[in-house]
């Protein structure tokens, strides 16, 4: 009998129900909820343009998993796939060996094998959930593939104040290696695509005139940022990232960076044919795009493109309300992010406070205490950072304090600044990187350490 065995037998012992009348060891498994299961994929995102990736459930994005807050649940995921994985519960407060990241102690999915997730979901809104494994240059591999899907958490007694509900995830596919002015390496890709489908060749979203549509928006890209409009129509924003914002501010485009979540309802009152899609006329030629279908109206789909594009988290901000103070009681923990020159013909590596991951420093965090995180970014780029099972409010952007906005993914705008203000309010590590695939395979990452 080997290792492999000898554990594998011993763990069925242990867990057995019990036998002569002895007591079981331990309690037994909790029954699955819902299985996922990870396996390679012929997705057609159009006739005739079809793409070879990985996925959950034979889908694009995968199942809508609608769970209740601060129910227990359980997943098995089944991984059909050749590659150990690993699926992260993305903006959920939950214990770093189910979050489904390597770096916290989460096992990996073998290949061939499964795991079972159980945890509470918290806090409520819109989450999703996806692969967190390395990819490199490898475009068949993590966020460049289909493993992604919504997580949408239910408050308890939350009513809706809709006529319907959408939810829209955004991707980017067929990726390739391109060089970029500057001598680094880039990511390029040929489609673009709302739910797994090219403008044109999904079923549009009907509507009646009058209606209040709640759309739920997701860019599950691996490292491009969309910008949305929809011609004739206003969106206004009720959360980001699943947290309701204090202002609901009309606006005529969302911008979404990897990671990124808007819910916004749109006030269904111009009769037509529209596409919702890219601002972008690259992005929207690949195909970042779906048509909208008003009842009785036909026709081709009009696009035209918005006068007033601008984004600002800080639009949704509480009002009248002095900005977040520097007493001492909030720890601040500076962070400058540089990009790191390897060679021509490579990708860009980063660093924070000069060290590349895995020889970033962990920092140690009290457990209920407050921290501030200083951003300093002079690169040329954008840098949409996330941390694992915490949610930061977003109190400073360049010079212009705010209050109010919370967030669990927020962009560093490029040659910019930002503080992000959070509870250390789950022990144990927790993962901080920019959510850019190829930045955060090129060192952007780090380690908090709560105790």
């Amino acid at each position: 009998m080997n290792r492999r065995d000898f554990l594998a037998t011993a763990s069925a012992v242990a867990i057995a129900p019990h036998i002569d009348g002895l007591p079981r060891l331990f309690p037994p498994r909790r029954a699955a909820d819902h299985t996922l299961t990870i396996a390679p994929l012929k997705l057609e995102l159009a006739p005739g343009k079809i793409v070879r990736t990985v996925a959950y459930d034979g889908a694009v994005p995968g199942p809508l998993l609608r769970l209740k807050q601060g129910v227990p649940v359980t997943v098995d995921v089944v991984n059909d796939s050749d590659n150990d994985e690993f699926v992260h519960w993305h903006g959920l407060h939950i214990p770093g060996d189910v979050d489904g990241a390597m770096e916290e102690g989460s096992p990996a999915i073998p290949a061939h094998g499964r795991r079972s997730y159980t945890f509470t979901p918290d806090p409520a809104g819109t989450r999703w959930y996806h692969s967190h494994q390395f990819a490199g240059k490898n475009f068949s591999r993590s966020t460049y593939t289909g493993q992604f899907g919504f997580l949408m958490i239910d408050a308890p007694g939350d009513p809706a104040r809709y006529d319907q509900e959408v939810f829209l995830a955004l991707h980017d596919w067929d990726g390739y290696i391109t060089g970029g002015d500057d001598g680094f390496e880039m990511v390029g890709y040929r489609y673009a695509s709302i739910n797994g489908r090219l403008l044109g060749a999904a079923d549009p979203i009907r509507v009646r005139e009058g209606e209040r549509v709640l759309m739920r928006i997701l860019n599950a890209s691996a490292s491009e940022a969309h910008s949305l409009a929809l011609p004739g129509h206003q969106f206004t924003v009720q959360a980001l990232d699943g947290n309701p914002v204090p202002s609901a501010v009309s606006v005529q485009t969302l911008v979404l960076n990897p990671g990124e979540r808007i819910d916004a309802i749109v006030e269904m009152n111009s009769p037509g044919v529209w596409v919702l899609g890219a601002v972008e006329d690259k992005a929207r030629s690949s195909g970042l795009g779906v048509v909208v279908e008003y009842a009785g109206r036909q026709g081709a789909p009009q696009w035209t493109a918005p006068a007033n594009q601008t984004w600002d988290y800080r639009r949704f901000e509480l009002r009248n309300i002095a900005p977040a103070s520097d007493d001492a009681e909030i720890v601040r923990i500076p962070m400058e992010i540089r990009s790191v020159f390897r060679g021509h013909g490579d990708f860009e590596h980063w660093s924070i406070n000069g060290k590349v991951y895995p020889n970033t420093d962990v920092v140690p965090l009290k457990l209920g205490s407050r921290y501030r995180l200083v951003i300093d970014n002079p690169s040329t780029e954008d840098h949409p950072v996330h941390l694992h099972r915490h949610t930061f409010e977003v109190t400073k952007m360049g010079r212009s304090a705010t209050r109010g906005v919370f967030k669990d993914v927020a962009t560093v705008p490029a040659k910019s600044t930002a503080e992000l203000d959070f509870t250390a309010s789950s022990a144990g590590k927790a993962l901080f990187h920019c959510h850019l695939q190829d930045h955060m395979d090129a060192g952007f990452m780090m380690l908090f350490d709560c105790r």
